[in-house]
């Protein structure tokens, strides 16, 4: 195919969750015709799933200004700037009416399969460059198709792959045949029927992060017996009792910076895991890394660590170990990657949680992104591989710069400008409910259950 034939194909989004659909819009504020594949039934199909959840970041902070122009026409206003969405809200309030404008341009029940160049597997130098991309897709009816591209952006995020229970980042022995009792996700513990799974029974809880704050801090809510709303557990006690596990023990950052920690939500949020523990609604297991998950006599599940230790049996396991980028659909592109972090190379140091926090990260856009395989892109959470440091307004301008760099005009791509606080903007996974309150009183901190800081 020519390079005019080329140029004439679309620039195929994979994912249609915040980062996809603002470099779709930011590729026709550009001039380009994007094609935004998502797997789900809806766009957003991720952000749904933690629907329950709510951002620390406010409104202000998680929509791109490309996508707030394109919804202008029809009305569309961005909520009050100060308020945090949760992630139903960002779903329904601006991704859904934003998936609406781009129209016929988002192709919802499509999964791709495999990227690769047409003609050329990774081996191939012969004219690799001229080819177009091809992606092999599979329907929700489970029909294959493929199409051709110009170029490819992978905004697929990191949702669909959790990390193993298993400190050497492989599944646990055992831990496939206990999969109908592990979940590892943040769950609606506000949801009655979900409340009732978990009610007056010993649940494992495994992670140092906000996610883990969050399910800590849920299980010790007081259980409603009385009103009826939340079933009483087999023994006859609605909250349930939680076993936090770390592979690390408690030091005086364990739970964050409290009161002083410029973000509220998120402080907040670390101070009701602290309660928790010390009003003993959790018990604290430190040093432990997980080698094995096995059933007792009475089927209850039993957790043995690297060093033989096992724990007391417990019904349930919350694993909330984080998440990684899924690469196996990426097999036969020439992918320049970190080998610690699964994140392009270039970015990798600039991401680096054992360095930075969310609102440390530099700015950076196209060139950091880059891959040896010109024109394929990583953005989103998933360009972070396995750093949880990512937040909306990062992706935000990732998708700018490379949204420039596909139109020739490499002196905005390069010119790549972003503020944070200090101390991030970060939305890792917080509390169900409203913001504290100005009086000072116990209020409900907020995030999202999507292993970074504002999900991809």
């Amino acid at each position: 195919m020519n390079a005019t034939a080329t140029g004439e194909l679309p620039v195929v989004v994979i994912g249609a969750g915040p980062v996809g659909l603002a470099a779709a819009a930011r590729l026709l504020e550009r001039g380009i015709e994007p094609l935004v594949l998502e797997a789900g039934d809806r766009p957003a199909a991720t952000v749904r799933e933690w629907a329950h959840v709510r951002l620390f970041s406010p409104w202000s902070e998680v929509t791109d200004p490309a996508a707030e122009k394109l919804l202008a026409p029809t009305g569309w206003v961005r909520p009050e700037g100060t308020s945090c969405p949760t992630g139903g809200d960002w779903a329904e309030q601006y991704l859904q009416p934003l998936a609406d404008v781009l129209g016929d341009r988002v192709r919802l029940g499509v999964r791709v399969t495999g990227v690769s160049r047409a003609g050329r597997d990774r081996v191939v130098d012969a004219d690799r460059e001229a080819q177009p991309f091809t992606l092999h897709l599979r329907t929700t009816g489970g029909d294959e198709a493929r199409l051709t591209a110009r170029s490819v952006i992978d905004a697929s995020g990191t949702w669909t792959t959790p990390n193993p229970l298993g400190a050497d980042g492989l599944p646990a022995l055992g831990e496939r045949a206990a999969q109908d009792r592990i979940t590892y996700r943040v769950p609606n513990l506000r949801a009655p029927e979900v409340r009732a799974r978990y009610a007056g029974k010993r649940v494992a809880v495994l992670g140092s992060g906000a996610s883990a704050f969050t399910a800590l801090a849920l299980l010790a809510e007081p259980a409603e017996e009385a009103s009826g709303t939340i079933p009483a557990g087999p023994s006859g006690r609605g909250r349930p009792h939680a076993v936090w596990v770390l592979r690390r023990g408690i030091g005086t950052d364990t739970f964050g910076g409290g009161e002083a920690d410029q973000l509220p939500e998120r402080g907040a949020l670390g101070l009701r895991a602290k309660a928790a523990v010390e009003a003993g609604h959790a018990t604290a297991v430190t040093g432990f890394r997980t080698a094995a998950v096995d059933e007792d006599a009475d089927g209850r599940l039993v957790l043995t660590s690297e060093d033989g230790r096992r724990l007391e049996p417990v019904d349930e396991i919350i694993a909330l170990t984080g998440f990684r980028p899924d690469l196996s659909f990426l097999s036969e592109l020439r992918l320049g990657l970190d080998e610690r972090l699964q994140a392009p190379v270039r970015l990798a140091p600039l991401i680096d949680p054992n360095q930075h926090s969310c609102g440390t990260v530099q700015p950076h856009g196209a060139e950091e992104l880059s891959h040896p395989e010109q024109g394929f892109y990583l953005a989103g959470m998933k360009s972070y591989g396995r750093a949880p440091t990512f937040l909306a307004l990062t992706g935000y301008e990732q998708v700018r710069s490379v949204a420039a760099a596909l139109a020739g005009d490499h002196e905005a791509a390069a010119h790549v400008e972003l503020a944070l606080p200090e101390t991030g903007v970060c939305k890792g996974s917080g509390l169900p409910g409203t913001s504290p309150d100005t009086s000072g009183k116990a209020a409900e901190a907020a995030g999202s259950a999507a292993g970074g800081c504002c999900g991809g």
